[in-house]
């Protein structure tokens, strides 16, 4: 081979690694750009699928935005909602206050209302706990993603009026307007439309039965009538004047109200206080008809006035014969049912609060 032929050689890789140099030079200094797929050869890490990235993450997703409908997310789905235990839409003028984040027990409760009552009816405000799905009064430490407040719209003071549901909506209000909520609430002409047929039911349908015991010969002192009434389950009540027959459930209200005069029981000396007039009573809608109350109250008066020595009358002083207690049994029955009809059974909550 002659010098000519070799020297040209030689240039010829010179310049092929100069062009070389240079592209591996361009191909540094340019953007960085994603490896070519390769098929994964023994003892080559192989990088993770669809499937097992999502167990990775440990959180469901979508593969595909059809499947957002189908896929649980974290939160999405509210637990049930349970039924209020202080709350009825049967008896009730329901007003909702929804807020855009939970809010605390504690803010809640810095903005409630300082009374509960518009007028002569009651009303509670309730948040919906955002754990356990219980609606519940606001309390510390809780968080609530809606409220609830209900008005009683009747109750032996009357129906529900224009002024008193004026008064609960602008105690809710401010309550709403401190906890950054909104209020949603009834139409006024509608609650006292529906309060006046409320009330005019609850007034058909209301039923407190009494009798009076009238001493026959001598008088009674407060200390005798109190060591006798205890001998028949009565117990001094929250009233000065009145001892009561409690009810089995605990705190349901009393059977039956054995009533004096309030100023024999406010006397200094219980001896030197004079009775000669008790009122034996039962309020029939504040107890459940399966305990029979009106026998218990019967036979109370029975037992009552033979151990009293007095005689059984009516609010008039005219005693009373055995037959009237028997009428009396009949047209009970008959309010039983339609208490019942109206889902305000005697003895119910609901009763109970209507009533009252």
């Amino acid at each position: 081979m002659t010098l000519t032929a070799m020297l040209a050689i030689l240039g010829g890789l010179v310049l092929a690694a100069v062009i070389a140099h240079g592209a591996w030079t361009a191909r540094k200094a340019g953007p960085r750009r994603a490896d070519p797929p390769q098929e994964p050869g023994l003892g080559e890490r192989q990088e993770p699928g669809l499937g097992e990235a999502r167990a990775a993450v440990g959180e469901p997703f979508a593969e595909d935005p059809g499947m957002a409908d189908t896929v649980p997310m974290p939160g999405r789905h509210p637990l049930p909602r349970k039924p209020s235990a202080r709350i009825d839409a049967l008896i009730d003028a329901i007003a909702t206050v929804t807020v855009e984040l939970p809010v605390s027990g504690e803010m809640a409760l810095s903005h409630l209302p300082g009374s509960r009552r518009a007028g002569t009816k009651p009303f509670h405000i309730e948040g919906l706990n955002a754990e356990t799905g219980d609606w519940e009064l606001p309390a510390p430490g809780q968080r609530y993603s809606e409220f609830q407040a209900g008005v009683q719209m009747a109750n032996r003071s009357g129906a529900l009026n224009e002024i008193e549901y004026s008064e609960f909506l602008q105690k809710v209000q401010g309550f709403a307007d401190g906890i950054t909520g909104f209020l949603q609430a009834p139409d006024m002409l509608d609650v006292v439309s529906r309060a006046r047929e409320l009330d005019q039911f609850a007034s058909e349908h209301d039923a407190q039965l009494a009798v009076v015991l009238r001493a026959k010969t001598a008088a009674w002192t407060l200390g005798y009538v109190q060591q006798m009434a205890l001998r028949h389950g009565f117990v001094p009540g929250a009233i000065p004047g009145r001892l009561v027959l409690p009810a089995a459930e605990e705190g349901a209200p009393p059977v039956l109200l054995l009533s004096f005069e309030p100023q024999a029981a406010l006397a200094e000396d219980p001896a030197a206080s004079s009775l000669r007039e008790l009122t034996l009573s039962l309020d029939v809608p504040q107890t459940p008809e399966s305990l029979e109350p009106f026998a218990a109250w019967q036979e109370c008066a029975r037992q009552l006035s033979r151990d009293f020595e007095a005689d059984v009358c009516d609010d008039r002083g005219q005693v009373l014969p055995l037959v009237a207690f028997q009428h009396i049994g009949q047209e009970l029955s008959t309010l039983y049912k339609a208490l019942a009809s109206r889902d305000l059974a005697a003895g119910s909550l609901a009763a109970r609060r209507l009533f009252s």
